[in-house]
């Protein structure tokens, strides 16, 4: 994570990290606060915390919605720290 942004590499290593590190649930993983799952056929793939989802498409787009911009500074925050540790 650079200047702010967020790359879409680096959401995917949270994803990928959530989903073998974490606990799995009626199809979701949690991990640390973060939860992860996908779509049927696993094209879209979803991370949540909070009232923050994030959306990550096939197509290299993401999208985040949220209620509070705590949660998502929160977040990044949070997925930053994953991406420290996992280094």
């Amino acid at each position: 994570m650079k200047n702010n942004t967020v790359a879409l590499s680096d959401l995917l290593q949270v994803f990928n990290l959530v989903t073998t590190q974490g606990s799995k649930t009626e199809g979701n993983y949690e991990y640390q606060g973060i939860t992860a799952w996908h779509d049927f056929d696993g094209y879209t793939c979803f991370l949540g915390y909070k009232d923050l989802t994030l959306t990550m498409l096939f197509h290299g787009r993401y999208t985040f919605d949220f209620e509070q911009q705590e949660t998502l500074d929160v977040f990044l925050s949070k997925v930053n720290k994953l991406l420290i540790a996992k280094a």
